[in-house]
């Protein structure tokens, strides 16, 4: 009997899995005092956890909701510490029989298919959609309307029914959905912040996924969360694609594309993607991240942020920057911050 009729569930509940479910949920948290809170009481907390589960009688606490500008604006809502646990818990062991099905080219919230995956595959299919740059090629750049909050619960069960067999894992799942319910109480929807809720994206739309690469046989497909592309020597083939892709969303999935933001674009001007500019040769930072920089070295200059978070931040930022084509970049960045603050420049210079 293969994995999905198996009794999943008492894996999800088991100490052992909860146990590795806290680990991963405490990462980068440690010094947070929700943490800490769980853990001054360890062993009694994931021993409740467990009953509760086992017993069926877990609920999830109200989410936690706040704004994110940064840079655009958006809505974050958070589980509570031991709802995360859960989370983890469960994807830990529904996560493998997933994958199995995933395309190749389905990227972000997965084991080594983050943004420079993502990058390094656009510019391969760049190349072969191009012949090298030798001729005209044209991309369907595509994104889906409002996608995280008009995700249908009972199209998501019904997708995930196919694989997961035990009915105890699906009534959590329909549980930690219905999480969301007083936010949005059409049955549709998932929180942005959510371990689960990056993981159903990709089931959701794993639908999409399969009906581009083996409906329309595109060669040249890439999806990064709710974002896709699709490249093809033929501006013609890529309207009909995109028609047809639309009506398969609304019938299929109760989504649809998002008319501006969805463009049929020259390669040769080059892409956004994934926070970036592709061009043939090259790729810039797109603008408003250096914008987002620029505002983030306004307030530690006027010593509204303190040292310790920004260099954070500037260190991630740099990272990622690292990917474009972005030296002088850098350099005009490090010169801004060191205009005030002389004494951080090595520092700072030192991460170049």
């Amino acid at each position: 009997m293969d994995d999905e009729h198996i009794d999943l569930y008492s894996k999800i509940y088991s100490i052992k899995n909860l146990v590795q479910a806290w680990k991963e949920a405490r990462k980068g948290k440690t010094q947070k005092n929700y943490a800490k809170d769980f853990e001054k009481n360890l062993r009694f907390n994931l021993k409740s956890l467990h009953e509760e589960l086992e017993n069926q009688t877990y609920k999830p606490k109200p989410l936690k909701t706040f704004i994110l500008r940064d840079p655009k604006v958006r809505k974050i809502s958070k589980s509570h510490f031991r709802d995360r646990i859960v989370h983890h818990a469960l994807v830990r062991v529904i996560e493998p029989i997933f994958e199995k099905i995933f395309v190749y080219d389905c990227c972000a919230n997965r084991k080594d298919r983050g943004s420079l995956f993502a990058l390094n595959r656009f510019h391969k299919f760049l190349r072969k959609a191009t012949k090298n740059g030798r001729i005209n090629t044209f991309c369907l750049k595509a994104d889906i309307k409002h996608y995280f909050q008009e995700v249908d619960h009972g199209i998501l069960i019904d997708i995930i029914k196919r694989k997961i067999k035990d009915e105890k894992v699906i009534r959590l799942i329909s549980r930690i959905l219905e999480n969301n319910v007083h936010d949005n109480p059409t049955g549709k929807g998932m929180p942005l912040g959510n371990l689960t809720s990056q993981f159903f994206a990709n089931v959701y739309l794993h639908e999409l996924d399969r009906f581009v690469k083996h409906g329309l046989r595109a060669k040249f497909y890439i999806r990064y969360v709710d974002d896709f592309i699709l490249m093809n020597f033929s501006k013609e083939k890529l309207i009909s694609w995109r028609g047809v892709i639309n009506v398969f969303l609304l019938e299929n999935l109760k989504i649809e594309l998002h008319k501006q933001k969805t463009k049929i674009i020259s390669l040769s001007r080059g892409i956004d993607f994934v926070g970036f500019r592709n061009f043939y040769h090259f790729r810039l930072l797109r603008k408003r991240n250096v914008r987002n920089m620029q505002r983030k070295i306004k307030l530690f200059n006027e010593g509204k942020t303190s040292y310790e978070k920004f260099f954070e931040s500037f260190q991630g930022w740099n990272a990622y920057v690292k990917w474009a084509n972005s030296h002088n970049l850098r350099k005009r960045i490090i010169k801004e911050i060191s205009k005030t603050n002389p004494e951080k420049r090595k520092s700072l210079k030192n991460s170049f």
